[in-house]
């Protein structure tokens, strides 16, 4: 009895960019006809479902004792997608509840969160817009959740999923300067009402640990729980870029939580590497190397960061 109370107290959080989990339908107010069957990347039905139960085998082998309790997932396109993620892939015998965003981002790109309503109590949840800067396209909305860890603890997530470098960094880093803005109004609203809440952010910010706009951050007081992670196989990043390793995702925490921290790394067993035959090592085993389809999984790899509650 004491050893299954012990164990009940360990909560696991994964934080993954799943790259563009598209459905194959074309949603009329949104520009997704890149990911439809006569596009020129021909994303089709059995293309769609492959894609969906390799992440849900990515998600699953995270864990060597059960599952994860929570999961930030960044670049899923809607409900349907995520439906069809928790009740009809691999991952359907998990009992994964979720929670999303229905953003104004162009492309209809959102962010969600799966929990274990076994581990982690929704009480409430909201999608936070973010409001465009000169310049910049509708992002991403900022995912709040709120809900009560098996140890009775009060744990408030919030997901990310910054706007691209595309343009140069000069150009877009105002654009996630926008996004950092409004996530520390939320962060100091929780604040208001508990001065020393759990609060846990994770995402792909598009922006590596020492950035102005991670620095900020920082500065609100919180802590990077994953800036040394690292995994197998001489991963020393989630995203590889022309043979160098980025970490542009990030999980970070309050005070609180980041003293509940028992390891962070990189999740990166080999099946979701692939040979860089270029510059040489492993990269990210991405579903598209350009235009290129591969039957693989994501050009981000998996942040896991276990706590105890």
């Amino acid at each position: 009895m004491l050893i299954s109370l012990l164990l009940s107290s360990w909560l696991t959080l994964v934080e993954l960019n799943c790259e563009n989990l598209f459905d194959t339908r074309h949603d009329s107010l949104k520009q997704d006809t890149e990911y439809l069957p006569e596009a020129t990347r021909h994303w089709t039905g059995k293309r769609y479902w492959r894609k969906l139960n390799h992440i849900a085998q990515e998600i699953l082998s995270t864990c060597d004792d059960g599952i994860p309790d929570i999961v930030a997932l960044c670049e899923v396109e809607n409900d349907s997608v995520m439906n069809d993620l928790t009740r009809r892939s691999l991952l359907r015998g998990a009992g994964y509840d979720y929670v999303m965003t229905q953003s104004p981002d162009v492309r209809g790109i959102d962010v969600a969160l799966l929990y274990s309503p076994l581990t982690f109590r929704l009480l409430e949840h909201r999608g936070i817009r973010v409001d465009p800067v000169s310049g910049m396209r509708p992002t991403r909305d900022l995912l709040y959740a709120k809900g009560l860890t098996v140890s009775g603890d009060t744990l408030h997530v919030l997901v990310v999923h910054a706007p691209s470098r595309y343009g140069g960094q000069r150009h877009s880093r105002p654009f996630r300067q926008a996004v950092t803005n409004q996530l520390l109004l939320t962060i100091d609203s929780i604040r208001s009402h508990t001065a020393d809440a759990n609060i846990l952010v994770a995402g792909d910010f598009n922006d590596g640990a020492d950035s102005p706009v991670m620095k900020h951050i920082l500065q609100h007081g919180l802590h990077h729980l994953t800036k040394d992670a690292k995994g197998a196989n001489g991963v020393k990043g989630t995203y590889r870029y022309k043979g160098r390793w980025e970490s542009i995702d990030h999980v970070l925490g309050s005070a609180p939580v980041s003293v509940k921290v028992d390891s962070a790394y990189i999740h990166a067993p080999k099946f979701l590497l692939e040979e860089d035959a270029l510059y040489g090592g492993y990269r990210p085993h991405r579903t598209y190397n350009g235009m290129r389809y591969q039957p693989a999984f994501s050009d981000h790899l998996p942040l896991v960061v276990r706590m105890k509650f």
